[in-house]
């Protein structure tokens, strides 16, 4: 039988999240940033500028559903219940997914292979933080598990 964590156990495993959630956070924000001096993150063409149009959209329906909670670095879940309405009925992390339809579609619209590998970064840095925060929810809401079951990550339906 598994033995429970001790507090210091608790502590240690919560600052080592947060230290791979700030990682995640950097390289999203390095990724970004290097794609705007090349100036490769905004799309050009009416499928891609689409793409980023309901990318906006999307995070601001995530930004309202989610409410006056603040946005942490260091990914620490937020008192106040497991919000599973709005876009998050149907994915569980909608603004991360917004970040990547935006980024991508600035990415496949100035393909080059340095743009791809900050694209590839961006999308490690949101898979750190994605998982840095599910294990944190989970701790926090126990019926995360069950909402996790039901609910994709990224893409409605698909992954």
């Amino acid at each position: 039988m598994k033995e429970p964590l001790t507090v210091e156990h608790k502590r240690v495993a919560y600052l080592n999240s947060r230290f791979v959630s700030f990682l995640g956070y950097f390289m999203i924000v390095l990724a970004i940033v290097c794609l705007v001096l090349r100036d490769s993150l905004l799309a050009n063409g009416y499928v891609s500028v689409s793409v980023q149009l309901m990318a906006v959209l999307l995070m601001v329906w995530a930004r309202i559903t989610f409410g006056r909670r603040s946005f942490h670095i260091g990914a620490n879940p937020t008192e106040g219940g497991l919000v599973t309405t709005g876009p998050y009925k149907f994915i569980r992390h909608p603004i991360y997914a917004s970040v990547l339809y935006f980024l991508w579609a600035g990415v496949f619209s100035h393909i080059s292979f340095v743009n791809f590998v900050f694209g590839v970064i961006s999308i490690a840095g949101v898979f750190m933080r994605i998982l840095t925060e599910e294990h944190l929810l989970m701790l926090q809401y126990p019926e995360y598990s069950e909402y996790a079951a039901r609910t994709k990550r990224i893409v409605p339906f698909f992954m």
